[in-house]
């Protein structure tokens, strides 16, 4: 495996790798890495003769008050396990290669629609952040197609329209959430959670599964979101939202909606923990 800083060597690189006839799969990530980005490495590899993972803290994506300086940087152990996972190359650009004119001064790409609501209402300017380096991160790279977890669903669908938007010709594929034994979605910020923050933590999951369970039986939209808010607290999480919405876009649900997500996300000590949950309403129906 061979890591690289520089643009212009990456180029090089691929494009020996595309003369000798090689789809390349690309993996955008920001380290701290953990076995639901190694999923992502072996789908990519599944997909694609050669596989690129970019490992960069996005300053751009984190807010005033988020934990940018503290945010986990563990690239020796990333590069050993993406070595062992079949990772081709990794490449860790330096901020002032993506950013080279500054942050405040670059040239914003920005999804309407998708990026202002659930987590972009919480988090002003995220989804901005994360479609401007991943369409930088893409032009970069090049890739046939690139590897997203279905976790952030929410970033998934922005993805998908800007590279719609835009013409990229970029294959985005959707990474099934990996989970742990009792549940929890493996995320990178799990690590903040104490001790007895990570026994609580699974009841994210339990609290979207009787969601879904609820839907499915023909409970009001409404009265759902509602009850999962009060489950949470009652557990002792801080509830920033539960929302039902239509998977394809996440616009309010409708009774003519067939193909639904439970999305979530909550504060549990340092940590705020997002989570989703698709479902089928087969016959489409029942009240929103």
């Amino acid at each position: 495996m061979e890591m690289i800083e520089l643009v212009e060597r990456l180029r090089a690189r691929i494009g020996a790798w595309r003369a000798a006839g090689a789809r390349v799969a690309f993996v955008p990530t920001m380290g701290n890495l953990h076995d639901g980005h190694l999923a992502l490495v072996e789908a990519a590899r599944a997909q694609a003769e050669r596989v690129v993972v970019s490992v960069f803290v996005n300053p751009l994506q984190f807010g005033p008050k988020e934990d940018l300086a503290a945010y986990p940087r563990t690239l020796e152990r990333d590069c050993e396990r993406l070595a062992e996972g079949g990772c081709d190359l990794v490449f860790v650009p330096a901020v002032a290669s993506v950013y080279p004119r500054g942050s405040a001064a670059q040239t914003i790409v920005e999804v309407p629609g998708l990026s202002d609501v659930l987590c972009g209402a919480s988090r002003p300017g995220h989804f901005r952040g994360v479609a401007t380096v991943v369409c930088k991160l893409f032009n970069m790279v090049q890739p046939d197609l690139a590897c997203f977890g279905e976790k952030d669903f929410q970033q998934l669908l922005v993805i998908r329209r800007m590279v719609e938007d835009l013409a990229m010709p970029v294959q985005i594929l959707a990474v099934p959430t990996v989970r742990e034994a009792d549940g929890l979605a493996m995320s990178s910020r799990n690590g903040y959670l104490t001790a007895s923050e990570r026994a609580l933590a699974p009841t994210l999951y339990r609290v979207l599964c009787a969601a879904r369970d609820a839907l499915q039986t023909g409970l009001p939209v409404a009265r759902v979101e509602q009850q999962a808010c009060a489950d949470l607290r009652a557990a002792g999480l801080l509830p920033d939202y539960v929302a039902v919405r239509a998977a394809a876009d996440l616009r309010t649900v409708t009774a003519t909606d067939a193909e639904l997500v439970i999305l979530a996300a909550a504060r549990l000590g340092h940590a705020r923990l997002i989570d989703n949950l698709r479902l089928r309403r087969d016959p489409p129906g029942g009240a929103a």
